[in-house]
């Protein structure tokens, strides 16, 4: 039989009336309107796989929503007789169905379960009546029975007879009892208020001892099967002597309650039946009947007293009423039995069971507060309050559990979860129940948290710095980054990329790079300190989610200077075609100017801190140069005996590790008038073999008078068109050297040839030049050029406003 709801279902009946039809359609209408109920009938011991019904038709739904709902079978037994085959939409029989291991005698004979569906989530109870087919035959419990029976029995006296058993119920169970033909029993059968059936034989002739003291009789039970099946027994009466009064119960009905778990010995009742025979034809003893196998096992009667006891543990959810028969029976063998009815009362001792339905592991930690991760089943055996059962779950976790239907809870996520918070936890679900004292179960259940890419990488420092010495090796590692991202796996892998950005109008790849993996960031090239003093550029660290995130940091790299440039001398200027040399009268005093040797750095902190040092001269005890300004000074008075032609060097080294150093050559001229000079210097640029032929030098002097003057001014002019492009050229030239020309130095103290007041520039470096210091011009300068490779001689006369001083000249450095 088919009983569904009102979206479409069958309804099939079987032997049903008319009104028992509108009642449970009645009832029905006043069911949750949310479930169909469906009832199908089956008979027992169906093969496996055969089929129940089509589940899906008769619930109204389509095979799509089976297969999204996650269609199944939910069960609180531990045997599953039923399959639902979603894809199909059909329910098949999953396992053996005995009728009377199922359910015993109960008749009709059902076992429920629900069909649950989710998203939406949808219970719909299935109850399956099993029929009954006849594959038990009767049996009885013993296979021999005795009766001693006085031969002064009366006419009409009653013996009951042993019970047969039929597992089958209805048209297959116990149907008839048939006694062997015989001249003094005929057999009369009665049927107990439940419908049970059972037999007497009665005697309907007298019995004679002496013509035949013993009867051997058989007892034959019948089903009411196709085929008819039975059992048989066989009775053996012995004849004694008269008797003639059967003993008699006060009472044909016996009634008594007994709590389960009633310790063993607790006295149930006290039967009492009694014999108006005398002697010991008038003694009753008290036993159990000939009833059903296993009825009265849970007690124990006293056959003197008629005390019925407990004798053995009784529970509540197997048996709620027990029922059987006692007999009381005299000394000669006469017979009475009487009912007993015995009602058992539930206590609280079964413990809530929690049975896990569905169960989602790990949870996104971006779920939604409310998803639901698992469905329970908690079912308490007991009744009454004492199987009502509440859950909750325990501690401080953010899940909790809703009732949806009946018996069913959802467990769901109570707030937002973070797995870099909680990454996994211990679920605690407790069921109590409402007994006195309550009873509780706890299930623990283990939820991990997966996660999603929520959070960026997070680098150690707000930014970064790092120094890297010049010069270095391309390819070297500069600095480490390093950024963490608290997700896991692919989310948590940071990588790291260079963003795009341009250092003096090149890209930032063209100086370095960083490893993606590690984060270490490597030189591309050599860096050089006088070109580029730093790096500033930005990192980005992304991780591998989808999509990923990321975050950036600054990265500043400071080159630091290495001493590997040499000083460059600016003054005197080196040059190979003539010999500028430097005029000191020989009445100059201590302490007297000749010149400034002027040297630059481009290297920068203490590899440019530069000292001057004389290293060779024609007479050291005349000079001496300044350790840090490079001034050449007179150390003593100048003496008619000192040589007119001084040539100097002086070194200049830099305070770099190790130093580096270079070398100038100072001309001094010691004479009061250029004569003096010209012969000095003229012996000086030749060749020994001209000094030894004097008259060729005279005449030849004589000779070239008539053209000096004219070949003066050709020279004078040609040296100053000649510095002046040299100067032009060093200016616009690559070099990081600012060109610097002839200071004008006059004598401080006012002695010599020189003018009192001079003027010097220092030039260093080209970003040095706001440091310069200037001083006051000289209104003019001598200096002699002499060039060796001709036989005269040019004294240069710069007035005060020379090329030197021109406003658009690039010597003047501010």
């Amino acid at each position: 039989m088919a009983f569904i709801g009102l979206r479409g279902l069958r309804w099939r009946l079987f032997g049903r009336s008319r009104m028992a039809v509108c009642f449970a359609v009645l009832q029905f209408i006043f069911l949750n309107q949310t479930e169909a109920q469906i009832r199908y009938s089956i008979p027992e011991e169906m093969k496996k796989s055969s089929l129940i019904g089509n589940i899906a038709q008769d619930l109204g739904l389509d095979l799509k929503r089976l297969r999204s709902g996650r269609a199944r079978i939910v069960t609180g037994e531990s045997i599953q007789y039923t399959e639902l085959k979603a894809d199909k939409g059909i329910l098949v029989v999953n396992d053996r169905i005995d009728r009377e291991q199922l359910c015993g005698d109960v008749t009709p004979c059902s076992f429920t379960f629900e069909v649950l569906l989710e998203n939406p989530m949808e219970l719909h109870p299935v109850t399956i009546e099993v029929l009954d087919v006849n594959d038990n035959a009767p049996t009885f419990q013993n296979n021999h029975l005795e009766f001693e029976i006085s031969e002064s029995a009366a006419l009409g006296s009653r013996f009951v007879l042993e019970s047969a058993y039929d597992a089958d119920v209805g048209v297959n169970g116990l149907k008839d009892y048939i006694l062997t033909p015989n001249d003094h029993f005929v057999l009369k059968q009665h049927v107990n208020p439940d419908g049970s059936k059972y037999a007497e034989m009665v005697i309907e002739k007298s019995l004679d001892r002496e013509t035949q003291p013993r009867l051997s009789l058989k007892l034959l039970a019948v089903d009411g099967g196709n085929p008819q099946r039975s059992g048989t027994v066989n009775i053996d009466v012995d004849i004694l002597d008269a008797n003639d009064n059967a003993p008699v119960f006060n009472q044909s009905l016996y009634k008594a309650t007994v709590t389960e778990n009633a310790p063993k010995g607790t006295l149930i009742m006290t039967v009492n039946a009694s014999d108006i025979d005398s002697g010991s034809n008038g003694k009753v003893t008290y036993s159990f009947s000939k009833s059903k196998a296993g009825v009265t096992d849970a007690f124990d009667i006293d056959g003197d007293t008629g005390r019925i006891t407990v004798a053995k543990e009784i529970d509540f959810e197997k048996d709620k009423r027990i029922e059987f028969r006692i007999e009381a029976k005299d000394q000669g063998g006469l017979t009475d039995s009487a009912k007993v009815e015995v009602e058992v009362l539930d206590v609280n001792d079964n413990a809530p069971v929690i049975n896990v339905m569905s169960f989602t592991n790990p949870v996104s930690e971006d779920s939604a507060v409310g998803t639901t991760i698992g469905i329970i089943n908690v079912k308490d055996v007991d009744s009454g309050e004492n199987g009502q059962v509440r859950c909750t779950v325990e501690g401080n976790v953010p899940f909790k559990v809703k009732s949806n239907v009946r018996n069913y809870y959802a467990l769901t996520t109570a707030a937002a979860l973070d797995r870099e918070t909680l990454s996994e936890c211990n679920i605690t679900i407790l069921a109590l129940d409402g007994g006195s004292p309550p009873l509780h179960t706890r299930r623990t259940l283990f939820v991990k948290v997966s996660d999603v890419n929520d959070n960026a990488p997070s680098f150690s420092y707000a930014s970064y710095k790092a120094f890297l010495t010049e010069n270095n090796s391309p390819g070297a590692s500069v600095i480490i980054v390093n950024a963490r991202d608290p997700d896991e796996n692919q989310n948590a892998r940071v990588s790291y990329y260079l963003e795009d950005c341009e250092i003096g109008g090149s890209p930032v790849s063209d100086y370095v790079i960083v490893d993606a993996e590690s984060g270490v960031i490597h030189a591309v090239r050599s860096f050089d300190y006088e070109q580029i003093k730093e790096l500033v550029f930005t990192v980005k660290a992304q991780d591998g989610g989808s999509p990923p995130l990321s975050s950036n940091v600054s990265v500043k790299i400071l080159i630091q200077d290495q001493n590997d440039n040499p000083p460059q001398v600016l003054y005197p200027v080196q040059t190979g075609g003539s010999m500028v040399a430097e005029m000191v009268p020989r009445s100059a005093d201590v302490g007297y100017l000749v010149t400034k040797v002027v040297a630059v750095d481009v290297d920068s902190g203490q590899n440019a801190w530069l000292s001057y040092k004389l290293q060779k001269a024609t007479d050291r005890a005349l000079f001496e140069v300044g350790l840090q300004n490079g001034e050449i000074r007179t150390i003593r008075q100048v003496s008619d005996k000192d040589a007119v032609k001084q040539r100097l060097s002086v070194i200049v080294e830099d305070n770099g590790q190790p130093s580096r150093s270079a070398t100038v050559i100072v001309n001094v001229a010691v004479a009061d008038s250029f004569p003096e000079v010209l012969s000095e210097f003229t012996d000086f640029a030749h060749d020994k073999e001209y000094n030894d032929n004097l008259t060729f030098y005279l005449v030849l002097a004589l000779a070239v008078v008539s053209f000096l003057f004219i070949t003066c001014l050709v020279v004078i002019i040609s040296v100053k068109i000649y510095r002046w492009r040299q100067s032009r050229i060093l200016y616009h030239s690559s070099l990081p050297v600012i060109p610097y020309y002839p200071p004008r130095y006059s004598d401080t103290l006012g002695t010599g040839t020189l003018q009192h007041v001079y003027n010097y520039e220092v030039c260093r470096t080209t970003d040095s030049r706001k440091s310069d210091c200037k001083f006051g011009r000289a209104a003019s300068q001598n200096v002699l050029i002499m060039d060796p490779s001709s036989t005269g001689t040019m004294q240069r006369i710069q007035s005060e406003k020379s090329i030197l001083d021109e406003p658009d000249s690039p010597l003047e450095v501010r």
